[in-house]
């Protein structure tokens, strides 16, 4: 089947004449047709207008045209980055007419490369609390995971090789793991969030999903840049995802365990999946007490994420409770307790944790942690709980969902790798190394 390709192997066979785009994307859609019914990874899909872009892709090939590195390769798109050809909902009714005049900067990014946007993936009702209606492609009693829902869903179930999704806190790696794909979100600040649902200025950061370490290494190579839009992307070099996922170790990396204030939430099956791997690795692991503060981050970090919810979004008045959901409610008045100056006090906490992790990274080549506290949920009992991605993504690391376990049930559970600010590359190096030690 065409669409079980990697999106490097896809785009190498368009380039080179043995495939055409039209033919990917037709045999992606057949996939869909096939399985999302029971899926429901698709907010929005138009087969029409993909199969339209495919042939744009083809002709601009046959015409000799330059190949970007997606060339006519279909990807999926978080529904919370504008799309000008399609609408872009946030995963509530109260914006399902809503049509974007311009695209997002991913989108952009994407379309430069030559992808296709094959069509807006699900998300939790303004990214946020609820679960959505996408089920767990291993079984389909169990929940994705959320936000980037639909992104997961799509890349485990061969829709698309690639998606896009979006983490503040941990709704990229926890969906990831819990479908059994790679996840990466990178530093936060290398892609741009323009043109996203934003409702954490400082939380938000742009993750990705795909079937191989070195696609999803490629598609941030693909996305990165700096924006003057967005603030927290900077004008510098950026570190090179492929190169770094397809280099060799200098030297044997040092991994640091660190027994967090979560341990005993962890289910047996991860428990058991984390302590074989780390009797495999021997003296390369070092097993660390958290520092208390790590406590403090996690409370910090749900401050701060509910006091700039509600300052993004509370405004508007499709987001009042009469039209959202009932499970953000509580997040609402919750929210409506902080005050100003413990918003502030939180904030501090972002640079704490940056000095810490900057003093930290001179000893260590990456944090080894689960992904997630064990296998996916059943569908009545939530989208399980983010916490394992709480403490990194406030501290804007960068973080890597490798599918390396799985449960008594058969359900996937990812290891995550954590690596320093703007070291990207040698986080998917050591990544790299760690899934030939484990193979």
């Amino acid at each position: 089947m065409l669409s079980q390709l990697s999106a490097r192997k896809a785009a190498k066979k368009i380039c080179n004449g043995n495939i055409t785009s039209r033919e990917l994307v037709t045999d992606c859609l057949e996939r869909i047709k096939q399985t999302d019914d029971k899926i429901g990874a698709w907010a929005f899909l138009d087969s029409e207008l993909a199969l339209t872009l495919a042939d744009a892709a083809d002709v601009m090939h046959q015409k000799g045209a330059p190949c970007g590195p997606l060339h006519g390769v279909p990807v999926g798109v978080k529904d919370i980055y504008d799309t000008s050809n399609m609408p872009t909902a946030w995963g509530t009714k109260c914006h399902s007419d809503r049509r974007p005049n311009t695209d997002s900067a991913v989108v952009d990014k994407l379309h430069e490369a030559g992808a296709i946007v094959l069509g807006k993936t699900v998300t939790t009702e303004l990214a946020f609390a609820m679960r959505g209606p996408t089920r767990n492609p291993y079984n389909d009693k169990h929940t994705t995971g959320g936000s980037s829902a639909g992104s997961a869903a799509s890349v485990a179930t061969d829709h698309v090789p690639l998606a896009i999704g979006s983490q503040t806190n941990g709704s990229v790696i926890r969906p990831a793991s819990f479908c059994g794909t790679y996840g990466f979100k990178p530093t936060r600040g290398i892609i741009s969030r323009r043109g996203c649902l934003q409702t954490s200025q400082t939380l938000d950061q742009v993750g990705v999903m795909g079937r191989s370490l070195k696609d999803i290494a490629l598609l941030v190579d693909v996305l990165a840049g700096h924006d003057p839009v967005d603030p927290a992307t900077y004008a510098r070099a950026k570190p090179n995802m492929l190169k770094g996922a397809r280099a060799k170790v200098p030297v044997e990396p040092i991994f640091a365990w660190f027994d967090l204030p979560y341990q005993n939430k962890l289910t047996p099956a991860m428990q058991e999946g984390m302590e074989e791997i780390l009797s495999l690795l021997g003296d390369r692991v070092e097993r660390i007490s958290a520092p208390n503060s790590f406590t403090d981050v996690i409370r910090e970090h749900q401050i701060i994420h509910e006091y700039e919810f509600l300052e993004n979004l509370g405004n508007d008045p499709t987001t009042s409770p009469e039209h959202i959901h009932e499970t953000l409610a509580p997040k609402r008045k919750s929210a409506e307790r902080i005050s100003e100056k413990t918003y502030r006090e939180a904030l501090k906490m972002v640079s704490a944790a940056n000095n810490y992790f900057t003093e930290f990274f001179c000893d260590y080549d990456a944090i080894i942690t689960p992904s997630a506290l064990g296998e996916a949920p059943l569908l009545e009992e939530g989208s399980g709980d983010p916490i394992c991605s709480t403490i990194w993504t406030l501290a804007g690391l960068p973080c890597l969902s490798l599918p390396m376990l799985s449960s008594e049930n058969y359900l996937p559970m990812g290891v995550q790798l954590v690596g320093f600010t703007e070291q990207d590359d040698r986080l998917l190096r050591t990544a790299s190394w760690l899934e030939k030690q484990l193979a």
